[in-house]
């Protein structure tokens, strides 16, 4: 008999029967013979056997010696294969459902699929939240974890299978123009390929209640023997295995999220914490004035702040600023200008002197498209206030004659290395008040989208009267919450407000 391929020899094997036995023996072919998936260079034939010439498919044979069915041996292989599989199998789902970290997940997924279909090495690659494939992890038979460099292939067998969604299963990598992309694995002696999609089934909301697939990766197993990865009841097994390894892959990877989102969401509540004791006692009270303040971020943390200062001559300064931005970026910046202004403040009695330096020590960290907008006050015993203003927004001040904005110019700091800035001065009448406050107040939103604006913020003033700072503070705050109702808080809110009550 005349058998042609790659992988068979001129004279590959021979078949002789003697006594009514036949036996098959190999004539040192260079790829080997094969019986039932067993390589073998002599053995006796029964009724059923499959003999292969070499590892391609197209050179099986089935020995039959008339129409008995298979002999005891051959069920017997064939149940043991099944088994073997099956074995493999429920050991993998066993491990699966006890899995939780993402990493001990995906390595029993592919020692179990290397298990399950013989092949040599495995690898898995995953998809990110852009869609792209990354390579996750690689193993070998004897669970051993390969490197990413270790394992060498092309993409472009997962990317297709990622792609399409169906199975792919390459005979041998060095036909159909695969050689030159899988160069380094063709040298290695691996031929075979079977990869497999993971694909998870999700059952959505909705009437009928059909599955909806989503391709979450892909899973890559190669050899240098055909014969394990093109067994049916190896597929149909690595088939169950890939569906339930979706399953499991994607709950560890949700798994590890939760984990990391506590994380995250601890460490943001120790950094609020630390912000709220980085700011001063909400109120203060001196021998000629009292203050009260409140800064409310919109995340775990806010990049406004606010601090006082007690001067050598007996004044006293405080200062609200807003960094742009939110979150943690901008708190610590904060952090850091609370820092900078209680050295700066008690060196230096000029209120423009206090942003000039503050604007340098800003300006020198460099922090790329950050910057601080701020207003800083100095109030004398006497009624006196000086103050400058770094592009805040300006300051209420109201009196006996009515609410009036303390403006003065300035660019806002750490931004231009030689700013300048101005320094006003206005002197109070006991029982005047000054409310500062972040553009957060001004500019708070509703649902429908609406600004807060300075109007309203005026008219919550004028409605509180002459109260106690504390109770001013609430009146804007409250009127603030009252506005927006449930719409989510867009910015930081932050108010100041100092009474002067006259020398004593």
């Amino acid at each position: 008999m005349r058998v042609t391929g790659s992988h068979v020899s001129r004279l590959h094997a021979e078949i002789t029967m003697a006594d009514g036995v036949c036996t098959l023996r190999d004539a040192g072919s260079s790829f080997g013979t094969f019986v039932n998936g067993e390589r073998t260079t002599e053995g006796v034939l029964v009724h059923g056997d499959r003999i292969r010439l070499g590892d391609s498919p197209d050179t099986e044979i089935v020995f039959l010696t008339g129409d008995d069915p298979p002999s005891a041996r051959q069920s017997a292989v064939a149940a043991a294969n099944e088994l073997r599989h099956m074995a493999g199998l429920l050991e993998g789902l066993r491990a699966l459902g006890s899995g939780r970290v993402l990493d001990d997940v995906l390595a029993i997924v592919l020692d179990s699929a290397i298990d399950i279909t013989g092949a040599e090495r495995g690898f898995v690659m995953l998809a990110n939240r852009e869609g792209q494939l990354e390579f996750t992890l690689a193993r070998m038979r004897g669970r051993v974890t390969l490197s990413g460099r270790g394992f060498e292939t092309s993409r472009k067998i997962p990317e297709t299978v990622f792609a399409t969604g169906r199975e792919m299963i390459v005979e041998d990598l060095r036909d159909g123009g695969l050689a030159d992309a899988h160069g380094g694995t063709v040298a290695l002696g691996i031929r075979h390929v079977l990869c497999s999609p993971l694909r998870l089934v999700r059952y959505v909301d909705r009437e009928d209640q059909r599955p909806a697939d989503s391709t979450i990766g892909v899973m890559y197993l190669d050899s240098r023997e055909r014969g394990p990865l093109q067994s049916a009841a190896a597929r149909s097994a690595l088939e169950t295995l890939s569906a339930e390894a979706a399953i499991a892959i994607e709950n560890a990877r949700l798994y590890r999220e939760a984990i990391e989102n506590a994380k995250v969401e601890q460490e943001l509540r120790v950094a609020a914490a630390i912000q709220r004791a980085l700011l001063p006692p909400a109120s203060r009270t001196g021998s000629y004035f009292r203050a009260a303040a409140a800064s409310i971020p919109c995340r775990s943390v806010g990049g406004d702040f606010f601090d006082y200062v007690d001067l050598a001559d007996g004044r006293v300064g405080w200062i609200l600023g807003d960094v742009a931005g939110k979150g943690p970026p901008a708190a610590l910046l904060a952090a850091a200008a609370i820092g900078m202004f209680g050295a700066e403040a008690a060196h230096h009695a000029s209120a423009a002197e206090v942003m000039l330096r503050l604007n340098r020590g800003i300006f020198r960290r460099g922090i790329q498209g950050r910057f601080i907008t701020a207003f800083y006050a100095v109030l004398s015993p006497d009624g006196a206030l000086t103050y400058a203003n770094a592009g805040h927004n300006p300051p209420v001040l109201v009196s006996s004659s009515g609410p009036r904005r303390l403006d003065t110019s300035g660019l806002i700091l750490g931004v231009f290395e030689h700013a300048t800035f101005d320094e006003a001065r206005v002197q109070l009448a006991a029982g005047d008040v000054i409310v500062a406050f972040s553009d957060g107040v001004t500019e708070a939103l509703n649902a429908a989208g609406e600004e807060f604006t300075d109007e309203r913020l005026l008219a919550a003033i004028d409605a509180a009267g002459g109260t106690a700072p504390d109770l001013l503070l609430d009146a804007v705050v409250g009127a603030v919450r009252g506005f927006c109702g449930d719409a989510t808080q867009s910015d930081d809110v932050t108010v100041v407000v100092v009474r002067y009550d006259g020398e004593s």
